[in-house]
């Protein structure tokens, strides 16, 4: 049997493969790694660590959402555990309105980290998937750190990744040169590398969308979903499953394992919104992720890696998953 190899000794490896990575974003990656395990094991616990529910202030969130426990939990962890780290110059998280700015206890990190603590946490209390996403940035040179500093493309991210917490905590990684799985090992205390260099089939017959939505929906995205309803009998020619769990880095998951394609499109509820998903946050990460498995990030008229940022919480309507698919819904968009 092949000797088990740690996430520590895969990014050592990374990291002699001609410099591939510098040895400061290595250290990063692990620090967000022991943050995670910190979270599996809050999530785990469940009732019985007293985390389900809302936060006692039920305080709101900068998106307006209703924070829960974990939410405020899972924050505070990845906060703590990266501030003394001494990689960062400075964080920004989903839960948080402005950037936080590492205290310069070391020499100023070369990084920004951005990060969802607990994507899905509407699925905290009845016990389904949910998880952390993380994305990291190289800090612009010059003294200091400003939240202009994070409004980088996603093209230029140097690390991205999530953590799930499902039956097994798995944490999906890329540095920029394909996708590499790693699971817990509860016993041993740390992510074992399970799987390199996952590939997201061109062709799929699943699709992952909120139906109930529809009658918000733009004309574009009617018609896509309307083919792939119809069947053996419609345009596409095969029939389709639906996948939807609401909770995005458990349906990403299904998608870097097997194919498919996810849809969180603009609506008609809120038209002044670009979409429902944060482009820092979770769109950016996710869409490198997709595209180093081999698959397509679009928002229906253009490349969510090519978006120019022009706020911290912007948010963006997102289809990615298998490339046909993907390009094949953008096919109805008209272009800007």
């Amino acid at each position: 049997m092949s000797p088990k190899i740690s996430l520590t000794r895969y990014l050592v490896e990374e990291q002699r493969k001609d410099g591939a990575i510098p040895a400061q974003l290595r250290l990063l990656l692990e620090v967000v790694a022991r943050a995670c395990k910190s979270i599996s094991l809050a999530v785990n616990k469940g009732a019985l660590g007293g985390v389900l529910g809302v936060s006692e202030a039920s305080s709101e969130n900068i998106q307006g959402e209703i924070q829960k426990k974990l939410d405020i939990i899972a924050n505070d962890v990845l906060i703590e555990a990266n501030e003394w780290g001494g990689h960062l110059a400075a964080m920004a998280s989903e839960e948080m309105e402005g950037i936080h700015v590492v205290p310069n206890r070391y020499p100023q990190g070369e990084y920004l980290l951005l990060f969802d603590p607990l994507d899905g946490s509407s699925n905290i209390d009845v016990n389904v998937s949910i998880g952390t996403i993380f994305s990291v940035l190289k800090k612009p040179e010059g003294a200091g750190v400003s939240e202009q500093d994070f409004l980088q493309a996603g093209a230029k991210q140097v690390a991205a990744g999530y953590c799930i917490y499902g039956p097994q905590t798995t944490l999906v990684l890329t540095v920029g040169n394909g996708v590499s799985l790693f699971t817990l090992d509860r016993e041993q205390g740390s992510f074992v590398l399970t799987q390199r260099d996952l590939s997201i089939p061109e062709d799929t017959k699943e699709f992952a969308i909120n139906m109930s939505n529809m009658r918000h929906w733009d004309e574009p995205v009617k018609r896509y979903i309307d083919e792939c309803l119809q069947g053996k009998e419609g345009p596409r020619g095969k029939d389709f499953n639906m996948r939807w769990i609401a909770s995005m880095v458990a349906d990403v998951h299904r998608i870097l394992t097997r194919g498919g394609v996810f849809l969180y499109p603009w609506d008609k509820r809120e038209p002044n919104k670009p979409g429902k998903l944060r482009l820092m946050y979770e769109a950016n990460p996710m869409g490198w992720i997709v595209e180093q498995a081999g698959g397509a990030a679009s928002t229906g008229r253009e490349r969510i890696l090519d978006l120019q940022p022009k706020q911290l919480h912007e948010r963006v309507s997102v289809i990615l998953g298998s490339k046909n698919e993907v390009e094949r819904a953008a096919s109805y968009f008209t272009p800007v």
